[in-house]
């Protein structure tokens, strides 16, 4: 089943439509919430996150568009799998947090994390393609290097390298425009 007719059946409230969208993405959501996740939690706390992704879906059928629906899932995937960490006490490092896109269980109003995503996110654009894919993969979609190379057809050692280098340019901008300082 297309995605336009599944996101029709769940915005008309058929529990079918909820069922195909599961069928179609739960691997996919269920390899972004355990690549956050990792070893934290037994399974079925993280098969609890995943769940949760689909009832966000079910519940806010206006959020999902034709064509989006991938990136919608995985970043309410890795937000709440982070507010599950966060409430067991764990936290991530702050370059894992610096691509969040806010979830629709963040407070609302702000600000400054939220200009400091836009310069992030103009920063990441800034990138040429294959470097900007290799960045998106790794911090936004929590691919393991090995995984991005594979896919890729790279070397581990390129993949590495480019991360690198895209680390230290949106260091660069985001020192350049006071959101960080130079140690």
């Amino acid at each position: 089943m297309r995605d336009e007719v599944i996101l029709q059946k769940i915005r008309s409230g058929d529990p079918a439509g909820l069922e195909a969208l599961m069928e179609r993405y739960l691997p996919y959501v269920s390899t972004v919430v355990w690549n956050i996740l990792r070893n934290a939690m037994p399974p079925e706390d993280g098969e609890e996150v995943v769940s949760d992704v689909f009832l966000a879906a079910w519940r806010q059928p206006g959020a999902l568009r034709p064509g989006l629906v991938q990136g919608w899932l995985a970043a309410v995937a890795r937000n709440k799998a982070k507010n599950r960490l966060r409430q067991m006490g764990r936290d991530l490092p702050l370059e894992e947090n610096a691509l969040d896109i806010p979830g629709p269980d963040d407070p609302p109003g702000d600000f400054e994390r939220a200009e400091e995503r836009r310069l992030v996110r103009q920063a990441v654009d800034t990138l040429p393609h294959p470097d900007r894919e290799i960045f998106l993969r790794h911090y936004y979609y929590t691919q393991t290097v090995q995984e991005i190379a594979d896919f890729m057809g790279l070397n581990e050692s390129t993949v590495k390298t480019k991360l690198r280098r895209g680390r230290m340019k949106l260091k660069q901008i985001l020192t350049r425009e006071g959101y960080l300082h130079e140690a």
